[in-house]
């Protein structure tokens, strides 16, 4: 059974808002809670601000916002505006001064020469943009800059940027969000690749085209692949009440998904991360069926919005 408007913004408690650089080809997109929150990191080349915040036993139990932003390591600086947005709304972890908004963040590599980075500035415009309607797919926000199938040359690179899915499960909602600039491929569910425009099946896969190569004589000496400029950032969110273990878990299973539409994934070059959330206040046990099939439902759900991150058919 799908949720309402299959989007990440089916979990109540939940609002997303996008904002471009001047110019375009970056941006940052904000996930607003609250919420609780865990991570999961697969790639090798993760760039990221407030991780301890969202590992087990730290003293904040909360989130105030997710900023996933273009820029590499230079858009972390978008969460500066979301931060003081937070903070003119009393939003955040009290203190005996005032309230510290909790803003963990993940960056992706769009860096272009003469291309505007994601600051305050854009933080600030996302949360003001954020809501509860559909999340605006594509080329927006963090994805306005994201590209893959880089494998063999950004010569190659097909455009891609921000998908989003939910559905149900028994009384709860999960909702996925995938922001999709992969060194490799993205892939269907029957194995093709999905091209510009949502075409299949007319490239071959690089990572087939790369090992084919490598058979031959003199492939060492080609061009050499850059480490940390490509990643791919991921959301998934329930209003189920998952204790912080749980979501671990689900974070876990639902990184799944990244590995069945992106070939090849977690590679030395790419910082995939992915942000396990809950806007439950609290967490409490469930059956292990139940925590189980939130997980899987989760995969599938980012699955679908990675693939609607790159085609405009599966919107």
């Amino acid at each position: 059974m799908r949720a309402t408007q299959d989007s990440l913004t089916d979990v109540p408690g939940l609002a997303v808002g996008h904002a471009e650089v001047p110019g375009g080809g970056s941006g940052c997109t904000v996930v607003l809670g609250p919420m609780r929150a865990r991570a999961d990191l697969r790639g090798l080349a993760t760039g990221a601000r407030e991780l301890g915040t969202v590992r087990e036993g730290h003293v904040t139990t909360r989130v105030d916002a997710l900023l996933l932003s273009g820029g590499s390591a230079f858009g972390l600086a978008a969460a500066d505006g979301v931060l003081r947005w937070l903070e003119e709304r009393r939003r955040g972890h009290e203190t005996s001064v005032t309230e510290v908004p909790i803003v963990p963040g993940a960056v992706l590599f769009d860096l272009a020469s003469g291309r505007a980075r994601p600051g305050p500035d854009e933080g600030r415009r996302a949360c003001e943009a954020a809501t509860s309607d559909p999340v605006r797919q594509g080329r927006v926000g963090a994805g306005a800059g994201a590209t893959v199938g880089k494998l063999l040359g950004p010569e190659h690179a097909i455009p891609a940027g921000v998908g989003s899915s939910s559905a149900r499960v028994a009384r709860w909602t999960v909702g996925a969000l995938a922001v999709t600039n992969a060194l490799g491929d993205v892939v269907d569910r029957d194995g093709r690749v999905v091209g510009e425009g949502g075409s299949r099946g007319e490239r071959e896969e690089g990572t087939r085209a790369l090992l084919e190569a490598a058979r031959k004589p003199g492939f060492g000496a080609g061009s050499e692949l850059r480490a940390g400029e490509h990643t791919t950032l991921a959301v998934v969110a329930t209003d189920a009440p998952l204790t912080g273990g749980d979501l671990v878990r689900m974070a876990r299973v639902a990184s799944t998904g990244v590995a069945r539409r992106i070939s090849p994934v977690h590679t030395p070059f790419d910082g995939d991360i992915l942000f396990a959330v809950s806007t439950a206040k609290e967490g409490s046990p469930l059956s292990t069926r139940y925590a189980l099939a939130l997980g899987v439902t989760g995969r599938e759900a980012l699955e679908t919005a990675i693939l609607r991150s790159v085609d405009p058919r599966e919107r």
